[in-house]
């Protein structure tokens, strides 16, 4: 059964850093697109950062680049998101996303199988 478990979410001031943590079960990150939305209050759900399988190309949402970096641990069999610099509008519920389709792109574009429970960032002074 796959499962996808976020960690990390939290309160920031502005410029400040947060790694989130995506612990996945029931396949192996390596073989499956895999990646982050968030949720903006009365937003839409949109991706971030999704990384396609194995080292594949990774597609990051304009306003991020620069910012936002992601990697896969095969041993743990997680991902993390590292995000730096983050600014107010960087505030939503964050989930974690996976596909077996592999493209980054893909995922981030909504083709997502599986979806984690989402986790609160808040950048706030």
């Amino acid at each position: 059964q796959v499962q996808l478990v976020e960690s990390g979410g939290g309160l920031v001031q502005p410029g400040g850093s947060l790694r989130l943590s995506c612990s996945a079960s029931g396949f192996s990150v390596d073989h499956y697109a895999i990646g982050w939305f968030r949720q903006a209050p009365g937003k839409k759900r949109e991706g971030v950062l999704c990384l396609s399988s194995g080292n594949g190309h990774t597609y990051y949402q304009n306003p991020v680049k620069g910012r936002f970096t992601a990697s896969r641990d095969s041993t743990d069999n997680t991902v993390t998101l590292q995000m730096n610099d983050l600014k107010p509008e960087d505030t939503g519920t964050y989930y974690c996303a996976a596909d077996s389709n592999g493209v980054g792109f893909l995922l981030c574009g909504g083709k997502a199988g599986y979806w984690g429970q989402g986790t609160q960032v808040t950048v706030s002074s």
